[in-house]
Formats: C-alpha cells, structure tokens, sequence
C-alpha cells in the first residue's frame, strides 16, 4: 500500500512539474529574470498565484496588485491547511514546512488514502514531489524563454494575460452569470484604472460565491 501512494505521489508531481516549463517561460516572457522567476515557484509555490503574479506584471501593474491577485488565488490553501491541521496536527517548525506543501495536489492525493499513516505519507510525498518537479521545470522553462530571445517574435506577449484566463475558467464555465460579470467589469474599469486592476476586479468577482436559482 505504500508502494502505491508513493507511485501515485510521484507521477502526479511529475505531471503537475511539467507546467513549471510554461510558468518559467511566462515569467521571462512578462519581464522577469529567471532569479525572480525561481524565487516564485520556490517561496509562493502555488502555481494559480504565481501565474496570478506575473500575469499582471505582464500588464504593466502595480507590485500590491500583482501580489493581491496572487493571494486571491491562493486563498484556497487556507481551507485545506485547517482540515490538514486538525488530522495532522503538525508542531513546531513542521509546521512551516507543511504549510509550504499544502497545495491542491498534496491535499488531493492525502484525501484519496485510507488510514491515517497512508494520509500523512501521501501528504509529504505528493507535496515534495510537485516541489522538486516544479522548481526543476520552472528554471527548464525560464532559462528556455530566455534563449527564445524576443517574446513578440513567438506570440509570448499575451501568454501571463491567457494564462491566467486559463486559471479562471474552471471556476467560471459552470457559473456563466459570474463570466460575463467578471468580464463587463473588467471592460468597463479598463480606460480608468492602473494596469493590472481590471484584472484584479475581474478575479474578485469571479471568486464570489454564487447559486443559480431553481
């Protein structure tokens, strides 16, 4: 049973790593060396807020926007760190270390064992796996965008901006009144504020809680 979590831990950090490349090529493509690129994917590590980040960067935002985005996309996390918590109950510095780990993947993957001990090992293994995977790919892809040379040449310039539609979209393609809000405002705010906040009002809006009436 081990043998499987820990099978399963390294194949999700493996397919999850692999889109480290196309975060590391975006970082370098909205202006970012790959030092800043690498210290997102190390110190944020959470894929949502990083392409958050740079997406508004790419827009020419403000650093607190940018870093706003980035902690709305990432709010998430909170909700599965009290339910870790209460199973886990990590003490002491564990505790930054699992809060560094706790990452869709890592809390799906613990949620999917049975036993507690077969949590815990898909927990750790699962987030260090998508750690290493995802760092490693993330320098593959910005040191790569770097060799591209011009991002206009490649089409990389709206790249961050689709990206981070992309992140959106699973959120909205099921609460179509929240897609048309979210863009109406976006539209709308655009010729008036800074670059960057009409991204960072769409989000918000898409990150209301909503129910269709029956």
């Amino acid at each position: 049973m081990r043998r499987q979590v820990l099978s399963t831990s390294i194949s999700v950090g493996i397919a999850t790593g692999l889109y480290g490349i196309s975060f590391g090529a975006i970082g370098v493509a909205a202006g970012l060396d790959v030092l800043p690129v690498m210290l997102l994917s190390l110190l944020m590590f959470s894929g949502a807020s990083q392409f958050a980040f740079v997406g508004v960067v790419a827009a020419g935002g403000l650093p607190l926007t940018a870093i706003t985005s980035a902690w709305l996309m990432g709010i998430r996390n909170s909700f599965y760190a009290m339910r870790l918590t209460s199973e886990f109950g990590p003490r002491g510095l564990i505790r930054l270390l699992y809060a560094q780990l706790t990452i869709d993947e890592s809390n799906a993957v613990s949620a999917a064992q049975e036993g507690k001990q077969n949590q815990k090992l898909g927990f750790w293994a699962t987030g260090a796996a998508v750690f290493v995977f995802w760092n490693l790919a993330t320098l593959i892809g910005a040191l790569a965008g770097n060799l591209m040379g011009s991002i206009e040449q490649w089409g990389l310039d709206g790249a961050a901006a689709a990206a981070f539609l992309g992140l959106l979209w699973p959120r909205l393609k099921n609460q179509f009144p929240l897609a048309i809000a979210g863009f109406a405002v976006a539209l709308v705010s655009y010729p008036f504020l800074p670059a960057g906040v009409p991204i960072l009002l769409a989000a918000t809006v898409a990150l209301v809680p909503w129910r269709a009436k029956k």
